[in-house]
């Protein structure tokens, strides 16, 4: 059995893992990731298109500057895009986030295991955990920089405009504001981040209580040697 505070550690250590498994679950699922207004020029007047999606689906709605308003509506991100970069951008962030969630829960079960009972393979140990949650927290990373790259790069929400009105002419500017399913990328980093700490914490005093255990040994030897 592994001793108190290997468990109690160890716990702490799953606490943060299955929070960042929680977090980029409710990243894939909602559809704030994105909030852009899109204006276009038409014949007699401008029109503005306000867009707020996720990874999966999202809402977009038009104003004329004549007073007319056309009702919000739903569309799916894929359907709207074709076969573009944007399209093919965003199939791998969904990829890199699908990687990082596996990583996540491999954690989840390293840490778990830990806390319950003492692995026989180094592995399963504090390597295991620092390889897992590195590799998560070099996903999410990858997808932070993916999407703003897709957005202002590869013209994702003008795409999306377009699939949703297709009559839209000439783009005359367009203002984007990121939503809180971006945001949690950041969370989900700190949250591998401290559970690296925490079983960097741990097996540092476990080294440092071995080595300490080791000195009167060797004391002891040497000063059989002088005897």
């Amino acid at each position: 059995m592994p001793s108190r505070k290997k468990t109690t550690m160890f716990a702490s250590a799953f606490f943060t893992c299955l929070c960042s498994f929680v977090m980029i679950c409710v990243a894939l699922a909602t559809q704030r990731w994105m909030h852009s207004e899109l204006r276009f020029s038409q014949s007699n007047s401008s029109v503005t298109v306000s867009l707020t999606y996720g990874l999966f689906s999202g809402t977009c709605e038009q104003f004329v500057d004549a007073g007319l308003h056309v009702p919000e509506k739903t569309f799916q991100v894929a359907d709207n895009l074709g076969n573009t970069n944007a399209k093919r951008t965003i199939t791998a962030i969904i990829v890199i986030l699908v990687l990082s969630l596996l990583s996540s829960l491999l954690s989840s079960g390293f840490t778990c295991t830990n806390a319950v009972s003492n692995p026989y393979q180094t592995f399963l140990g504090p390597i295991g955990v620092y390889t897992w949650n590195s590799l998560c927290g070099i996903f999410i990373l990858i997808t932070m920089i993916l999407f703003p790259v897709n957005v202002q790069g590869n013209g994702l929400s003008r795409e999306l405009a377009h699939g949703c009105f297709s009559l839209l002419q000439t783009q005359i500017k367009s203002s984007h504001t990121y939503g809180y399913s971006y945001w949690i990328m950041l969370l989900i980093i700190l949250l591998n981040i401290a559970s690296i700490i925490i079983i960097y914490f741990y097996d540092h005093a476990r080294y440092s209580k071995k080595k300490e255990q080791e000195r009167p040994i060797e004391n002891a030897t040497k000063d059989v040697i002088l005897f």
